[in-house]
């Protein structure tokens, strides 16, 4: 299952890493009001994707409105192919250790990572957390609201709860539309008791306002949950008191694609919450925070010192790619790629990433990856990509791009370069910032100092310079991004 909002062209990637052989698609989906060609996108990935012989289309019928061209003996309609299917269908047997999906994840290198989950482990870790960290009864009404072609809706709209038997919402579009107050009367309309979404989701609450949520009745409200990125303690407290009424516990979840389901978090009427931390091990869960000599520290990297049922198997197609990403650090410790830190009761603060992956409203990018798709642009020479805090989105992405001989910088060629990236990774990669260099800081060796561009793109003191080859070229760049700001 691929998000529905990649572009055609990290589609065909991932067909062509999993050598896909059916592609399930729609005619089109809705967001905010318009409709997404969806079934144009695939034929877009399709053109160079030979692994895949079928193509099967479902229609999502009224108030969508948009041509499909079917490829004769390629594509067929889902209706078309139900009216003749067999309404008996027999369960297969799957072996425990069986492949169940691949999701593919931004790593360091610009290529995705197919993570590989499981069948048996994946699906007991899912329902056990399911069960436990949402208190999930009988009769309660369940909402996540991430997209289902993310890690979060595979393990906490489709496998965890369904396998629980829960009564789910799904929701498609966007939390704005029709406006501010969309998710609000959905949770009055169906009387949903668990809600759980995304710290950007909620920094977005804030800013809007109290005078969304307070339009309507969220006293069916008795269990929140957060998810894809630390939360700040005010918007902890924030989404306590305005959407739990005070009365609602909060349940902070740590996890990632490569985990299959949560692993810190507190579990409702049992353990103490803080605002901002995601407290302590799901039960059967080994952590720890670890120096780069493996030695437990206060403060430092985040590890996973014994295997969980939900881990994953290897990275699709790459298993020395797995060895080296989540193993290498440590001998025998899972390595997640995050910082943390622990305070005296044993809690774990997240601190967010500490390689070159960033964190954009919960979506994981590789800035290699977005730096890959600037470069890909004519006019563009050279580019590096790096975060920088941002009060809603977590982290927004910065760009410093040096451009070709004869080419002049201008807004225009900015919004070409954000368009351009869009369309070669999605909408979620468009850089926030670009700034246009006449060279990026480097090493005598050549290497870009990604480290003082993060300095200059949080408005930090710069750090050490002397193993620069040229520092004239920070002092510009420092010059220049400060007038942007101004």
């Amino acid at each position: 299952m691929v998000f529905g909002g990649f572009s055609a062209e990290s589609l065909r990637d991932r067909i062509n890493d999993a050598q896909a052989k059916v592609l399930v698609t729609a005619d089109g989906g809705f967001r905010r009001g318009r409709v997404v060609p969806l079934k144009a996108n695939a034929d877009e990935a399709l053109k160079e994707a030979p692994s895949v012989e079928r193509c099967v289309v479902v229609r999502r019928g009224a108030g969508l409105e948009v041509p499909v061209e079917l490829v004769t003996g390629r594509d067929f309609w889902y209706h078309e192919l139900m009216e003749t299917a067999s309404a008996d269908c027999p369960p297969e047997a799957m072996d425990a250790e069986d492949l169940l999906y691949i999701l593919y994840t931004s790593g360091t290198t610009g290529k995705p990572k197919g993570v590989v989950h499981t069948t048996g482990g994946y699906m007991t870790h899912v329902y056990a957390t399911t069960k436990l960290v949402f208190d999930l009864k009988e009769d309660d009404v369940y909402w996540c609201t991430a997209d289902v072609g993310w890690v979060t809706g595979h393990s906490y709209i489709v496998y965890g709860p369904l396998s629980c038997g829960a009564t789910v919402v799904m929701y498609e579009g966007a939390p704005d539309w029709p406006d501010r107050g969309r998710f609000w009367q959905v949770v009055e309309k169906y009387g949903v008791t668990i809600f759980y979404t995304a710290p950007t989701a909620i920094r977005a609450f804030m800013r809007w306002g109290t005078e969304w949520p307070a339009k309507y009745d969220l006293s069916t409200l008795r269990l929140l949950g957060t998810v894809g990125e630390p939360i700040n303690p005010e918007a902890w407290m924030w989404y306590h008191e305005h959407i739990g009424g005070g009365r609602c516990p909060i349940v902070d979840t740590w996890w990632q694609t490569e985990t299959g389901g949560i692993m810190i978090t507190p579990l409702p009427g049992i353990t103490v919450t803080k605002p901002g931390s995601a407290t302590v091990p799901f039960p059967g869960i080994s952590a720890d925070v670890l120096n780069d000599k493996g030695e437990s520290v206060r403060a430092g990297y985040l590890a996973i010192t014994r295997p969980w049922p939900g881990m994953l198997r290897t990275v699709y197609g790459d298993d020395e790619r797995y060895r080296n990403q989540y193993w290498s650090r440590w001998p025998g410790i899972y390595f997640p790629g995050d910082g943390a830190k622990l305070d005296d009761d044993g809690y774990f603060t997240i601190l967010g990433r500490v390689d070159d992956v960033l964190n954009v409203a919960g979506h994981r990018i590789g800035t290699m990856e977005v730096e890959s798709a600037l470069v890909d642009h004519p006019s563009v020479a050279e580019a590096a990509v790096v975060g920088r805090t941002d009060e809603v989105k977590g982290q927004a992405i910065a760009a410093f791009v040096t451009l070709k001989e004869g080419v002049q910088p201008s807004e225009e060629l900015k919004n070409e370069l954000r368009a351009h990236v869009a369309r070669k990774i999605g909408a979620i990669a468009r850089p926030d910032d670009i700034l246009f260099a006449a060279d990026l800081p480097k090493t005598r060796s050549g290497k870009i100092m990604r480290r003082l561009l993060r300095d200059l793109a949080e408005g930090r003191a710069l750090g050490d310079t002397t193993t620069l080859a040229d520092p004239a070229v920070v002092a510009r760049l420092k010059a220049e991004y400060e007038a942007k700001e101004a």
